[in-house]
């Protein structure tokens, strides 16, 4: 009897803790529920601040940027006149070496062999047009450099000019020499300008 009313004891006493257990369970896991629904709403408040933050900043910095491109269209005229101002000096003083160059080879060149002298023009001019374009690197227009506005092509322009001045049937005249270099690089000045418009 006594063991009976003991095992009884036991399960009035054990069912009493798991009915306490079962509570404490049942509330821990409201608990953690409500706590992550807590955290989850904080981090979405977090986030849609955040966007709509970032949304602000967004338009703030397109606003600039359309300021900028005011600003830099407003000054694009002047940018432009120093470009050309810069780049007369260079291309008035390619017209004075090629005039140089012309002499010089009529004096001091066997022009009769044709293609060596040919190759000789190419040569210097192809060193005066790496030389200009070196110096235009230290400018930028566009967001480009100077050079990148710079035409390959000048160097043939120009040699095709030199050539018809070494052999030109009248003979030589430094007077129509110049006059047909200044030409040639009138050209290319044009040609300068209008792909500084262009590109």
């Amino acid at each position: 009897m006594e063991q009976i009313t003991g095992v009884a004891r036991g399960i009035s006493e054990y069912g009493i803790m798991i009915m306490i257990c079962a509570v404490f369970l049942v509330l821990a896991s409201g608990l953690m529920i409500a706590c992550f629904r807590w955290f989850k709403s904080v981090i979405e408040n977090i986030l849609t601040d955040y966007s709509e933050q970032l949304k602000a900043l967004q338009e703030m910095a397109t606003k600039n940027g359309e300021a900028l491109v005011d600003i830099a269209e407003g000054l694009v005229p002047e940018t432009q006149m120093r470009i050309k101002n810069t780049s007369n000096v260079y291309f008035d003083l390619a017209t004075e070496k090629v005039c140089r160059l012309i002499k010089t080879i009529r004096e001091e060149n066997h022009i009769a062999n044709k293609e060596v002298t040919k190759k000789k023009i190419r040569t210097l001019l192809q060193n005066m047009y790496e030389d200009r374009n070196s110096r235009f690197d230290s400018y930028t227009y566009r967001g480009k450099k100077l050079s990148a506005y710079c035409n390959p092509e000048w160097v043939e322009w120009v040699a095709q000019t030199v050539e018809g001045e070494l052999y030109n049937e009248s003979g030589a005249n430094n007077g129509r020499a110049y006059t047909n270099v200044k030409t040639v690089y009138e050209r290319i000045k044009l040609d300068f300008y209008h792909k500084l418009n262009s590109l």
